[in-house]
């Protein structure tokens, strides 16, 4: 045999110790109590039948009283005939339930023209009232069926007593008494004494298992037995019995050797004898498994727990509270396969080979349990050292993802309340059909009226609603599939119609990003066309003359000229580079400003006078319009210098000769407003938002001196700023307005 072979059957040995052992341990706890004790005589079950027989000895010998003597002793007390007077309520309330009662019996009688009936339910009727209006005139009337009450009670008592005589006689078979009344002398015995024995020949250790003092045992007995534990409960005849002068008696009572030992008393005695013996083995019996498992352990038998590891991934998956259920119910199996153990030896069993089979499949059992708890509770003691696991697994939990889904069925709330509305009437009508099944189906119109009014117009608004979510998903995926197609119908105000006016954004959304991307991609391409050829003219007339230059006996006059078109180039060349990462820094953001309080009418000024020269040589008629007084702004005054220097720029290389130009300066409520107006030379593009493009200028031969930049970095400034510039275009009417914030 292998090692591994020998490992296995080693641990199954050591389980089978284990679980035996625990099983010893339970049972002290289930069956402690009883077998630690002491003897069977200080044993619940003994003083339980030790206090029926007393109870049934007061009854049938001690306070003994016949029949007629206990009618005597009824007593009816004040209390008691207004309970009896009261019992239905007042006079009024009782005379009115007895018409009703008749009211329909004779109303019955007359209809059917039975005048005998008639008379006869009219009579018992007003012999009832008659009775009824005595009760509340006369105490005696009512005493007297009080007695009437009592007496029955009384017959009642003794007819059930002769039930029971019986079962006394055959306790006092194994239980023998000899009592005495100290005041009257007389002796009370179910011993068969001639004139010279004593009660001591047969009241003693040797035929008695036990003796005990009938002082001690009359404690506080109920007449009758404990409400009906040992005799059935009579309050009437309890009461007379307790109102009897108490009486002193002294004497004993035993269990007797001599009664049969198929007696129920002696069996049990001699039964719980042999269960005790059993428990005591079966104890000793269970530590020396425990402790031999302890020995066995140090054998290693639990490493074959690790051959499970392979379980680990399929127990992972399973919902932790599915686990600790798994847990709970193997752990519960476990404390009954333990209970069925140790019943084998606490309880004593004539068929010892049924027994023993019992007890080895309820030690299989345990074992095994025992075995897959300890492996749940190795895989679940992990968590200690892996609390994100524990973290992961609760959020992934059945209970937490139910609570999610509850809150998610109600992030719409009209849906979560429309579906709760839903289920609540499934649920109602389910219950509805089962009672109507439960009650005979008699109803079944009812199911029916409330399916017709209720249940199928609530389903075809389902299905409805279902055939418009439908819709809505089949156009969300021809979207997701590219095929933009034309909007979905908004039906309504449900969150599916707001759900379908979402996707229509989404899709009107996707449609203008498509037109942009177009748009970029076709001012991506003109921005590199622009940008290669106004770098290549100056670039071109540079390294053309810069060849020139190298000509032996070049001419001085030639030299000069030369080289001021290669400087005229260069500082061109240097503009546009300039330009360009001017523009690139203010579109990025990547500019600091340095504001302060600035008189913009002073600072166009100075923008003017810089191209003053320009302008005067120009055949155009400049018109500037400011206030008198200064208006100021919180501005960087260079950044701003350079947007009015550009949009002046602009003016003079793209105005119509001999027109007017008009800038003007306004204030507006907490805003300043600059407008620059011109009349274009050159037919100008539909899309204006084109012009702050970079390179892009309103001559398309690009004949023209300027970058193509100046518009592009005017309103990146301004945005800077956060001010707004925008252009507008009336036929070859050019406008430029630029709105900042003014402060006072």
């Amino acid at each position: 045999m292998d090692i591994k072979s020998k490992s296995k059957y080693l641990f199954v040995i050591w389980m089978l110790l284990i679980a035996f052992g625990f099983s010893g341990l339970f049972s002290v706890l289930t069956n402690g109590s009883r077998f630690m004790q002491g003897d069977y005589f200080e044993s619940d079950e003994y003083n339980s039948q030790m206090d029926q027989f007393i109870a049934m000895l007061n009854v049938y010998e001690l306070y003994k009283m016949p029949k007629e003597e206990m009618k005597k002793q009824i007593t009816v007390t004040d209390e008691e005939i207004e309970e009896h007077r009261m019992r239905y309520g007042n006079l009024g309330d009782q005379i009115s339930n007895i018409g009703m009662q008749y009211n329909d019996q004779i109303h019955a009688a007359i209809e059917s023209g039975n005048k005998a009936a008639e008379n006869a339910l009219a009579k018992e009727r007003d012999e009832k009232i008659a009775d009824i209006t005595e009760n509340f005139n006369s105490d005696e009337h009512v005493r007297a069926k009080i007695v009437k009450e009592k007496e029955k009670k009384i017959d009642e008592f003794y007819q059930e007593l002769e039930k029971y005589r019986r079962e006394f006689t055959n306790l006092g078979e194994a239980y023998k008494y000899y009592l005495t009344d100290r005041a009257t002398g007389e002796v009370y015995t179910n011993l068969s004494l001639s004139k010279d024995d004593s009660e001591s020949d047969y009241l003693n250790k040797k035929d008695m298992y036990y003796l005990q003092d009938y002082a001690v045992l009359q404690k506080n007995y109920l007449f009758t037995g404990y409400k009906e534990n040992f005799l059935p409960y009579n309050d009437v005849a309890e009461t007379i019995l307790e109102n009897q002068k108490d009486r002193d008696m002294t004497g004993q009572i035993g269990l007797s050797k001599h009664a049969s030992e198929k007696h129920i008393a002696i069996m049990n005695y001699k039964d719980y004898q042999k269960g005790q013996k059993l428990f005591i083995g079966y104890l000793l019996t269970s530590m020396a498994a425990l402790i031999l498992s302890y020995f066995l352990a140090k054998r290693k038998p639990a490493a074959v727990l690790g051959s499970f590891e392979q379980l680990k991934p399929f127990y992972g998956r399973i919902p932790l509270e599915i686990r600790a259920v798994l847990l709970l119910v193997t752990v519960f199996f476990l404390l009954l396969s333990m209970t069925l153990i140790s019943e084998q030896f606490v309880y004593y069993h004539s068929n010892v080979f049924a027994s023993l089979i019992e007890l080895i499949i309820s030690l299989v059992a345990a074992a095994s349990l025992l075995a897959f708890g300890w492996i749940q509770l190795r895989f679940l003691s992990e968590y200690q050292r892996d609390w994100t696991k524990l973290r992961d697994d609760v959020n992934n939990s059945l209970l937490v993802k139910s609570y999610h889904a509850i809150l998610n069925a109600f992030l719409i709330k009209s849906i979560g309340f429309q579906l709760l509305v839903i289920l609540g009437i499934v649920f109602v009508m389910g219950m509805l059909f089962v009672a109507v099944l439960a009650a005979g189906g008699g109803e079944i119109i009812v199911i029916a009226f409330v399916f017709g009014v209720i249940s199928l117009p609530i389903f075809l608004i389902i299905m409805r609603k279902a055939g418009y979510l439908n819709k809505v998903l089949k156009h969300t995926e021809e979207l997701a599939a590219g095929n933009l197609g034309a909007d979905i119908p908004v039906k309504g105000k449900s969150a599916i119609a707001k759900h379908a006016a979402n996707i229509n954004n989404l899709r009107n959304a996707v449609k203008f990003s498509h037109k942009e991307q177009a748009k970029s991609e076709r001012l991506k391409t003109e921005l590199i066309t622009n940008v290669s050829h106004d770098l290549r003219t100056p670039l071109t007339s540079i390294i053309t003359y810069t060849e020139l230059l190298k000509t032996p006996d070049l001419a001085p006059e030639a030299r000069d000229s030369y080289i001021e078109i290669l400087d005229r180039k260069s500082k061109r060349l240097k503009v546009l580079i300039d330009d360009l990462f001017e523009a690139t820094k203010m579109a990025s953001g990547n500019i600091e400003l340095n504001k302060e309080k600035v008189d913009l009418n002073q600072l166009l000024q100075q923008a003017l006078a810089e191209h003053n020269e320009a302008l005067s040589q120009s055949s155009l008629q400049l018109r500037v319009s400011q206030p008198d007084q200064p208006v100021y702004a919180f501005v960087d005054g260079q950044k701003l210098w350079r947007v009015f220097d550009n949009l002046i720029g602009n003016i003079l290389k793209y105005a119509l000769e001999n027109t007017r130009v008009y800038i003007s300066v306004k204030e507006e409520q907490n805003q300043v407003v600059l407008t620059f107006k011109n009349i274009t030379k050159y037919e100008l593009g539909e899309d204006l938002n084109e012009l702050f493009e970079r390179f892009k200028r309103g001559d398309q031969s690009r004949h023209t001196e300027g970058s193509g930049l100046g518009l592009a970095i005017a309103k990146s400034i301004v945005d800077l700023h956060e001010g707004s510039l925008d252009i507008e275009v009336d036929g070859d009417l050019f406008k430029v307005t630029v709105i900042l914030d003014k402060i006072s």
